[in-house]
C-alpha cells in the first residue's frame, strides 16, 4: 500500500532509488479501493454486500502494512466504518436502515472527505505514503509540505464533491446515472492525474523560481 512518492522534488540521475522516480499514485489508490468498491457496489437492495466487500478488501490491501506496524490513516478508518456498516447490517431490522440504505454513497463519500480534509490540521494523509519511498532527510523540507498539503486538498474536494452528486442522484432520480457513475468517474479519473502530474510540475516551477 505505502508505496506512492508523492511529493518528492529533488532532482537526481534517473536511474538512482525509487524515490528519484516519477509519481506513483499505487498506495494512495489502494487505500481508496475499498470506497470505491462500496461506491460501485452499494445500492438500496446491496449496501450489505458492498460494505462486506469493502471491509475484506480494506482488510486484505493494508494486512502488510499493519503487519509490519505500518498504519495509515485512510486505511484505519476504512476498516472501522465498514466494520460498523457490517455490525448494523445484522444488529438492526431493515426498516431501521433505511436511511443507510439511500444515503450510503453519500456518506462514504462524506467521511473520506472529512479524513482528508481533516488530516490538514495534524498531517496531510498523502505524506504516509510519500514517505514510504521519499528519504527522511526531504520530509520536511517546504516543498515536500506544500506539495502533500495540495494533493490531500485535491483529494478531499473531490471527494466532496462525490458526495454532492451521489446526493444530487437520489434528488434528481432522472439524471442519476449522471451523478452517480459520470460525474464521480471524471473526478477520479481528475483526481488520479493531478497526483501524477502536480509534484514535478512544482519542482519544475519551483526549480524556476530558484534560477530567477
Amino acid at each position: 500500500m505505502g508505496g506512492a512518492p508523492i511529493g518528492h522534488t529533488e532532482q537526481r540521475p534517473a536511474t538512482t532509488t525509487r524515490a528519484e522516480k516519477p509519481v506513483s499514485t499505487g498506495g494512495v489508490f489502494f487505500s481508496f479501493a475499498p470506497w470505491i468498491i462500496f461506491g460501485v457496489v452499494a445500492a438500496p437492495s446491496t449496501w450489505e454486500y458492498a460494505a462486506l466487500a469493502a471491509l475484506i478488501a480494506a482488510v486484505v490491501l493494508s494486512g502488510r502494512d499493519m503487519l509490519r506496524g505500518r498504519y495509515f490513516l485512510l486505511d484505519m478508518v476504512a476498516i472501522v466504518f465498514f466494520a460498523v456498516l457490517c455490525v448494523l447490517a445484522l444488529a438492526l431490522h431493515r426498516h431501521e436502515l433505511i436511511w443507510l440504505e439511500t444515503y450510503a454513497q453519500v456518506v462514504s463519500n462524506a467521511v473520506v472527505a472529512v479524513v482528508a480534509l481533516g488530516s490538514l490540521l495534524s498531517d496531510p494523509f498523502t505524506a504516509q505514503y510519500a514517505r514510504q519511498s521519499v528519504p527522511r532527510e526531504f520530509w520536511a523540507s517546504p516543498v515536500f509540505a506544500h506539495v502533500n498539503k495540495v494533493l490531500t486538498v485535491a483529494w478531499g474536494v473531490v471527494f466532496a464533491l462525490m458526495a454532492l452528486s451521489t446526493w444530487l442522484a437520489i434528488r434528481l432520480p432522472g439524471l442519476s446515472d449522471w451523478f452517480n457513475w459520470v460525474v464521480p468517474v471524471a473526478l477520479l479519473v481528475w483526481a488520479v492525474k493531478f497526483t501524477e502530474r502536480y509534484p514535478e510540475q512544482h519542482k519544475q516551477r519551483a526549480a524556476r523560481q530558484r534560477v530567477a
